[in-house]
C-alpha cells in the first residue's frame, strides 16, 4: 500500500518509520512547508518531498493518507482526504475544539469515511491485553481504571503556545484510554498544578489530576505530569470485582540486578515516547492498513476523536472553574 505523510515533524518521522517497516506499505511522498524538513525525511526512505499537502492528497500514486500536521489543519486535510477518496490516518487531537470537530463531522456526511484517529495507545500489547482481560469476563464488572502518565521532560513553549495545552495535546490520550477501557464518561473533575517554574509563564498547567465518571458510576483516574525525573511513566491499573490487571512501564531490559548493598536494582524506563510506544505504532499502522483493506475497522473513530476532545475541554473548564463538568 503506498502511503503519503502529510507533516515532516517528530510525529510525522515516527509514521514514515513504522511505514518503512511495515512490509504491505511503502512511503511515497511526504509534505511540509517546510521543504527541507520534508526533503530530508523524504530522502531517508526513498520517497519525494513536495509543500503543499494537497499535493499528497491528490497524488495518483498515493492509497493512503497519514496526517500528521498541526492540529488546525486536520479538519480540511480529513475532508480533502475523504473527498478524493483517500483512508486517512489522523493524529491526535481531532480538532482545537469540539465546534471544529462537530464540523468535521458535518463534512464528512453522505462521503464513504476511511478515517482512523491516530490514538495509539489502543493498540499498545500490555493495554491492549488489559482490555482484553475484561472482555473475557476475567476481571468481573470493571469498576476502576488508574492511568499514569509522565513525560521526560516538557515539551518546547513554542509548542505548548499551539497545542491546546495539556489537557489537548497530552491527556487527551489517557481520556481515549478510560474510554477505551470503561466506555463513554458523564462527568469530569480536574485539578491543575502550576509547579514548574520554567513553565510559568505559559498560561497551562504542567500537572493535572483528573477524575471522570461513568453514568453507572465506574470511574477513571488520570495523573500526569510534564516532567518525571525517572523517564517516560506509563501505567495502567484495570479494577474490577473479580480481579485486576496492572500494566507497568518498560525497561530496555528485564534483568534485576541484586548485590550485598542492594536488591532489584534494574534499568530505567524508556524515556523516549518512540520506544516505548514503538509496537503500539506498528500494530496500529498494520490495523489501519486492514481496515483499508477491508480487512478490519477504522477504529479509532472520527467520532472517538471528538468524545475524547469533548473530555480535554470539560477538564479545562474544571481546572479553571473548580466544578464538576457533565458531558
Amino acid at each position: 500500500m503506498r502511503i503519503g505523510i502529510i507533516g515532516a515533524g517528530r510525529i510525522g518521522q515516527v509514521h514514515a518509520r513504522s511505514v518503512a517497516e511495515n512490509p504491505d506499505t511503502e512511503l511515497v511522498v511526504v509534505s511540509d512547508p517546510n521543504v527541507a524538513g520534508a526533503q530530508a525525511l523524504a530522502d531517508k526512505y526513498g520517497a519525494r518531498a513536495v509543500a503543499d499537502a494537497a499535493d499528497v492528497i491528490n497524488a495518483d500514486d498515493v492509497d493512503a493518507v497519514i496526517i500528521c500536521s498541526p492540529t488546525p489543519f486536520h479538519g480540511e486535510q480529513i475532508l480533502a482526504s475523504a473527498r478524493a477518496g483517500k483512508a486517512a490516518l489522523c493524529e491526535k487531537p481531532l480538532a482545537m475544539d469540539s465546534a471544529d470537530a462537530d464540523a468535521i463531522k458535518d463534512g464528512l456526511k453522505g462521503l464513504d469515511v476511511k478515517v482512523m484517529m491516530g490514538f495509539n495507545r489502543r493498540f499498545d500489547p500490555g493495554f491492549r491485553a488489559a482490555k482484553d482481560a475484561a472482555e473475557r469476563g476475567e476481571l468481573g464488572t470493571v469498576e476502576q481504571v488508574t492511568i499514569i502518565s509522565r513525560d521526560p521532560a516538557a515539551p518546547p513553549k513554542e509548542y505548548i503556545a499551539v497545542s491546546g495545552g495539556i489537557f489537548k495535546d497530552m491527556t487527551i490520550h489517557d481520556f481515549d484510554m478510560a474510554r477505551f477501557q470503561l466506555g463513554d464518561i458523564a462527568e469530569v473533575s480536574a485539578i491543575g498544578q502550576n509547579l514548574d517554574p520554567e513553565l510559568a509563564d505559559t498560561g497551562d498547567f504542567d500537572g493535572v489530576i483528573v477524575t471522570l465518571k461513568t453514568a453507572q458510576g465506574k470511574t477513571a483516574t488520570i495523573t500526569n505530569s510534564r516532567h518525571c525525573a525517572t523517564g517516560y511513566d506509563q501505567r495502567l491499573e484495570v479494577f474490577g470485582n473479580e480481579g485486576s490487571a496492572f500494566v507497568d512501564n518498560v525497561r530496555p531490559n528485564t534483568m534485576r540486578l541484586s548485590k550485598d548493598h542492594f536488591s532489584d536494582s534494574q534499568e530505567p524506563y524508556l524515556d523516549f515516547f518512540l520506544e516505548r510506544y514503538a509496537a503500539a505504532y506498528a500494530n496500529e499502522l498494520a490495523a489501519f492498513v486492514a481496515a483499508v483493506k477491508g480487512e478490519g475497522e477504522f477504529s479509532p473513530s472520527v467520532q472517538d476523536g471528538a468524545d475524547a476532545l469533548r473530555l480535554a475541554e470539560a477538564a479545562e473548564e474544571s481546572a479553571r472553574t473548580g466544578k464538576v463538568v457533565a458531558v
